[in-house]
């Protein structure tokens, strides 16, 4: 390889597993793997197309189609006049999945922790108790809790609980495992959903998140049954700066 190779692009390919791809997922894979392993840090400048075409040996198509997609995945972000750089990672849940937010913290390698700020017993409200499909004044629990990655707050998780599925929910140490973790031993789900939509938080959540007043947040409501009975609803709101949905659809 040339001196006048950039050097972002020496031994671009060499780390990446013997398997047949089309060219241009080959150079999206190996891109993400720089990226993944710190090895192209946030908005660091990438190499423009003319770059990757000279050193790789393929085509401005294929440069342009890996570029292009890895950028609506938001991996990369285009600059007009400037170029294409780094994106800064954002934290991602996957969108017909439900999963751990501490698994997902460390899966990232960062640090999750979490703060319980609400626990308690009621009897249902006319509302909760059509949400959960229990009669009014039903015993629920409730608890709010705010999930830290790597100390900066990124969810603030509020959920009612159907207490006869879940009757020691109000006993669990929330500081050191997740809602997530003690409803899935008790009432393992057997089915879900989820409503996403982008809202401005009130002030309270504001203060929690450590965001200004005007930024958006994506908001996810979500209900799981374990057979016949909902579990629990769930509302989880996330700073729209620190985080995105991901969902991938087969042919």
């Amino acid at each position: 390889m040339s001196d006048s190779v950039t050097p972002m692009l020496v031994g671009l390919f060499d780390d990446l597993p013997d398997a047949q791809q089309p060219i241009y997922a080959k150079l999206k894979l190996a891109i993400t793997m720089r990226i993944n392993s710190g090895a192209w840090q946030a908005d660091q400048r990438m190499p423009s197309e003319a770059e990757f075409v000279k050193a790789l040996g393929v085509s401005r198509m294929t440069v342009n189609r890996a570029l292009r997609e890895l950028t609506a995945e938001g991996l990369l972000k285009r600059h007009q006049g400037l170029g294409t750089f780094v994106a800064e990672k954002k934290s991602h849940s996957a969108l017909f999945e439900v999963h751990n937010i501490a698994e997902e913290i460390a899966e990232r390698g960062h640090r999750h922790r979490s703060e319980l700020l609400v626990l308690e017993s009621a009897k249902a409200t006319v509302e909760e108790a059509m949400t959960l499909g229990v009669r009014t004044n039903h015993e629920i629990f409730r608890s709010v809790v705010l999930h830290f990655e790597n100390e900066q707050p990124i969810q603030i998780e509020e959920r009612i609980v159907n207490a006869r599925l879940a009757p020691d929910y109000d006993q669990q140490d929330f500081s050191q495992h997740t809602p997530y973790e003690y409803l899935m031993s008790v009432a393992p789900m057997t089915e879900g959903e989820h409503l996403v939509e982008a809202i401005l938080p009130n002030e309270l959540e504001c203060q929690r998140l450590n965001i200004q007043n005007f930024e958006p947040c994506l908001q996810i409501k979500r209900r799981t049954w374990a057979g016949d009975d909902i579990v629990t609803v769930a509302r989880l709101l996330h700073p729209g700066s620190r985080f995105q949905l991901f969902g991938h659809f087969g042919r």
